[in-house]
């Protein structure tokens, strides 16, 4: 039988906000896998006010200026990864799934997740693709630039998922300039709208990614949108 999941929209939303409920849920699924009780699958989808996050093996050196000058809020947190940018134009995806009940080990969910970000981008007729030791999913350019399209970082405590993806959309780069995202020099960052040279409606970039993850994940899941 397949797997089953909530997706909630959450829409733009504080990112301390969302990191809360995302513990919530994830201690949820802790606790009831062990007392040996039935776990939920939830899939977040947000965009954040401006914010900087800093993984648990990050280094402050990758953030360029003082904290005052960022001009946004930061956070050092949980997820795997260095330092990345969230804003308004960003679709953030935060599966916190049990998956075992997807029957696949963590190496293959995210594989499975980035996968559902190149599919996406394929509606776009866009080739998103894998870099070796460079987390993500990046388009490579006829010059030999990679610029990344999608960061991903994630935690896992007893096959319980938290923290996700960030897929640049609308999003204003111009941020990225404070930092060295995720921790790779000569690396640049794109957005789907600049790729496509025209804004992009996030809410039909969300439909075709929901249609996409439901696939590759297998699942069959419930959708709502929480005001």
């Amino acid at each position: 039988m397949a797997a089953t999941c909530t997706i909630l929209d959450l829409g733009l939303k504080p990112y301390a906000e969302v990191l809360q409920l995302q513990e919530t849920l994830f201690q949820k699924n802790i606790l009831a896998k062990e007392q040996s009780k039935p776990t939920e699958n939830t899939l977040l989808l947000c965009e954040h006010y401006p914010v900087y996050t800093l993984g648990k093996s990050g280094k402050r050196e990758n953030i360029l200026v003082s904290d005052e000058e960022l001009n946004a809020e930061y956070y050092h947190v949980s997820r795997g990864g260095d330092v990345t940018f969230h804003g308004p134009g960003q679709l953030v995806v935060y599966p916190i799934f049990d998956i075992d009940t997807l029957d696949i080990g963590l190496a293959q969910f995210i594989f499975k997740l980035e996968e559902a970000v190149i599919e996406t981008l394929r509606h776009y007729e866009l080739k998103g693709e894998r870099i070796e030791n460079a987390a993500g999913i990046w388009l490579r350019k006829p010059d030999g630039a990679d610029e990344k399209i999608c960061a991903i970082g994630v935690r896992a405590s007893r096959h319980v998922t938290m923290h996700g993806l960030a897929i640049n959309i609308n999003t204003d780069l111009s941020y990225f300039n404070k930092i060295v995202p995720c921790g790779l020099q000569g690396k640049g960052v794109t957005s789907l709208s600049k790729e496509l040279n025209r804004e992009e409606s996030i809410e039909h970039f969300k439909s075709v990614f929901i249609e996409k993850v439901t696939d590759v994940f297998d699942f069959t899941h419930t959708h709502s949108t929480v005001k």
